[in-house]
């Protein structure tokens, strides 16, 4: 990586977690050869024509809009939207877009055919992340075209991530949303509470009306209730 100061790149993506009170949950995973080896990976990728998404600017946005103080949902997805100019850094969130991608709106919909709640439907969901829910893909970023392709080389930091979590955040709520994402959840210990549901995408890819979302938007706000906190707004 001769090109690019690797130690500056590092220092300016940690400040943005710092900002955000994430700095204690990834310093040592942000200044360790592991994101040594991300970043050289995005930079191959690069240097021989593979686009990736999201662009590293919005790399941790998840964490930047949910600041580490505010969190109280953990959804874990799969990977950013594949498409160019699409994803946003916040997991189904499509704001560079413009337009609600399909995931998002099975989604939607599904909050509106469970809850009674009136939604204002946007492609962005920073008003989500803002009321303490991690929106957090397995992996932060993707081959454009290729879903699933960085998979393998972000697993050590989203372990990291749920890792420190578990002991230090207690009382979070956790959602894994498809096979990729449920990979994560034998790590948290069963005193956790956890809702499993299948991937948005899957309904999409298989043309089904609904997504089966298991409840979790009710399931969410009724936990939040239980232990005194304020519901979420969608």
């Amino acid at each position: 990586m001769k090109d690019i100061n690797l130690q500056e790149i590092k220092e300016k993506l940690f400040q943005k977690l710092k900002s955000a009170g994430w700095g204690p949950a990834t310093v040592n995973f942000i200044m360790s050869s592991d994101f040594d080896n991300i970043l050289e990976f995005l930079y191959n990728e690069s240097v021989n024509g593979k686009k990736w998404t999201p662009q590293i600017k919005n790399l941790f946005r998840a964490f930047e809009e949910c600041t580490y103080e505010n969190t109280r949902v953990v959804i874990l997805g799969q990977d950013p939207y594949p498409q160019v100019n699409v994803a946003d850094g916040i997991a189904f969130s499509c704001s560079m877009y413009g337009t609600i991608e399909k995931s998002l709106k099975y989604m939607y919909d599904s909050i509106e055919r469970t809850t009674d709640q009136q939604l204002e439907r946007s492609a962005d969901l920073t008003k989500w992340a803002n009321q303490g829910m991690l929106m957090l893909n397995s992996a932060l970023t993707t081959t454009i075209n290729k879903p699933g392709a960085h998979q393998l080389i972000w697993k050590p930091f989203t372990a990291a991530i749920i890792d420190h979590l578990i002991w230090n955040k207690p009382g979070l709520i956790y959602v894994f949303l498809g096979k990729r994402a449920q990979e994560y959840a034998d790590m948290i210990p069963d005193n956790h509470y956890k809702i499993f549901a299948t991937h948005p995408a899957s309904a999409a890819y298989t043309g089904q009306a609904e997504w089966d979302c298991n409840d979790l938007w009710n399931k969410i706000n009724k936990e939040l209730e239980r232990n005194g906190k304020q519901k979420i707004n969608y």
